[in-house]
């Protein structure tokens, strides 16, 4: 039986859904996740785009949104001559849930971070079951 062409509209259709899910895949990753994510819903976007002979203006803008990168993110905790990276305290966290909980780093799917500079300490919550602390 003999192949139909798909339409432009269908085409136009395949892009903006591939442009779609770039964009939520990105939305939902992680920060390195985020990182290799939207660098493979480029590649995806872009391969969609080639299926169709023109874009609408709107899957132009879909496409030119997933390329862009995640924004990097720094926090510091200044306080009594001392400065915390937040970064830090989260390798910290998964040095402890990997090193001496014998986890695998890819079994975290949330940590929680509660700064208490009162008491110079970080406490944390993993994957809202295990929880502890670190000297700041």
């Amino acid at each position: 039986m003999p192949r139909t062409k798909k339409t432009q509209e269908e085409q136009v259709e395949e892009v903006m859904e591939a442009a779609k899910k770039a964009v939520a895949t990105t939305r939902k990753a992680t920060k390195k996740a985020t990182e290799k994510a939207a660098e493979k819903a480029v590649v995806a976007a872009k391969e969609a785009a080639k299926k169709a002979d023109t874009m609408t203006a709107e899957a132009k803008k879909a496409v030119a949104k997933a390329a862009k990168k995640p924004l990097k993110e720094e926090v510091y905790l200044q306080y009594a001559g001392k400065e915390i990276n937040k970064d830090e305290l989260v390798k910290q966290v998964k040095e402890i849930w990997s090193k001496e909980l014998k986890n695998k780093i890819g079994d975290i799917a949330t940590i929680t971070l509660y700064l208490k500079p009162e008491e110079n300490k970080a406490y944390y919550v993993i994957n809202g079951e295990v929880s502890g602390s670190v000297d700041l």
